[in-house]
């Protein structure tokens, strides 16, 4: 095609997203947006290291906004071009390999989600205000960006709107002003992440405290009021849900965490890093979605500070995080882990058994049974080591690639020096082949996680 960016992809599951030749290491947004308008207008400064000589760079950014300028290290770009939701962008002189590359675009327009096999993602207007749910692609919805999971860096977002309405992103506040009918609010996020986790989320909402002041990791609410009686009751649990991943994953690693509620409905939880977004319709004052409480809140571990390089290894995150509902409906007196995952694995024994969970292919990258077979295979793995061995190596794993990338080649590896028998054919069985195994019988090794 014509004017077509040409490059080899970075992930066989997403082609058209992210980049080659440089490495981003800070994004800088500034951000207005109009609420009624659906009105969206971004400074993005993006500070990179180059990985070789090339005579053109590209971006990811949706076709939704128009591009009125671009820099290169304080200078006009040669030229640019936006076509096929790429910005490519041409310096004025070549880079060397290792040098910096500094971009600055401005560009404005309607955000709209993405549309993909996977539903719309990224940035959507509610009913008062917007929300950013960019799993997997998403990102490029409102800001220009590297797209891809393997793709880290530290964030400042600033986002101007309405004064009425409540703006968060990602990160630590750092900074709020108000000026006539308009606020500026400005969140540092320091530690590494990926774009699809960086979020904006605006609404009617109010800010509160989540458990006491004493907890070891600081927990906020950001809610509409008529839903605060709710919250409290279907989040009560949420402090002790936090004490339980500690134990058994380690640290917290983030600076703090933050449950949204928004005014709407929404089919699914959203994970950001250090966020998770709720719908109305799970807090019903009912405690109906207390799975889905555990679920997002291990995803910090599991996919926020340890993400994969590659989306066939999506069970890295899905798997963990489905199995940290097991382990704290164990802990808070359901269903053990055990009794759980042998339930799990009758139901997808009915089910058609024609997906490898190991690399699912990108149709069926969020298909229910890659959580739940992903989950069965930490189970799995749970039995053949035992409980002590299991923990050790879970807390080892989030320890070791803290804010970093996993590949399923990594877990499998250091899973190995927690076995005294080679691992390989459970991997084989639970990863790699579609029929699905037994698990093995409960042993005295494992116990409960209460």
């Amino acid at each position: 095609m014509p004017g077509k960016f040409y490059d080899v992809p970075i992930d066989e599951y997403l082609p058209q997203n992210g980049n080659r030749g440089y490495r981003v290491s800070r994004y800088e947004l500034e951000l207005t947006y109009r609420v009624a308008s659906n009105r969206l207008a971004g400074r993005a400064e993006i500070t990179a290291v180059t990985t070789e000589v090339r005579s053109r760079f590209a971006v990811d950014l949706s076709q939704s906004l128009a591009v009125s300028k671009v820099l290169v290290n304080g200078v006009k770009a040669s030229k640019y071009a936006h076509q096929h939701n790429k910005l490519v962008i041409t310096p004025q002189q070549r880079i060397p390999a290792g040098g910096v590359l500094s971009l600055l675009v401005l560009y404005s327009g309607t955000p709209k989600p993405v549309r993909g096999p996977w539903g719309e993602v990224g940035w959507e207007e509610l009913t008062e205000g917007s929300l950013v749910a960019s799993q997997p692609n998403g990102a490029a919805s409102w800001f220009p960006c590297d797209d891809h999971p393997s793709s880290k860096a530290s964030y400042r977002i600033s986002i101007t709107t309405d004064t009425p309405y409540y703006a968060l992103a990602n990160g630590a506040l750092v900074g709020k002003q108000t000026k006539a009918s308009q606020t500026t609010w400005v969140y540092e996020q320091a530690e590494p992440m990926a774009s699809y986790l960086a979020t904006i989320q605006i609404g009617p909402y109010r800010k509160f405290r989540v458990g006491s002041a004493q907890s070891p990791v600081a927990m906020h609410a950001v809610a509409p009021m008529r839903l605060r009686a709710n919250f409290e009751h279907d989040f009560a649990r949420q402090p002790a849900m936090m004490n339980l991943f500690i134990e058994k994953f380690g640290p917290y690693p983030f600076g703090g965490y933050t449950v949204v509620i928004t005014d709407d409905e929404l089919e699914i939880p959203i994970e950001a890093q250090g966020i998770s977004v709720f719908g109305a319709n799970h807090c019903d004052g009912r405690r109906g979605s207390e799975r889905l409480v555990a679920h997002e809140l291990a995803h910090q571990w599991f996919g926020n500070s340890l993400t994969i390089r590659r989306w066939r290894d999506i069970w890295l995150h899905e798997g963990f995080a489905c199995y940290a509902e097991w382990l704290w409906s164990e802990a808070s007196g359901g269903a053990s882990a055990d009794q759980q995952a042998r339930a799990a694995r009758h139901n997808l024994f009915r089910q058609p058994q024609d997906i490898i969970v190991g690399d699912p292919g990108p149709r069926r990258m969020f298909d229910d049974r890659v959580y739940k077979r992903g989950a069965l295979t930490l189970h799995a793995l749970r039995l053949e080591l035992g409980d002590s061995a299991f923990f050790d190596l879970v807390r080892e794993w989030a320890a070791r690639y803290r804010h970093g990338w996993v590949t399923t080649e990594e877990f499998t590896d250091l899973a190995g020096h927690y076995s005294l028998l080679p691992l390989r054919p459970l991997w084989d069985s639970w990863l790699h082949a579609e029929v699905l195994p037994p698990l093995p019988p409960l042993g005295g090794q494992v116990g409960s996680a209460r």
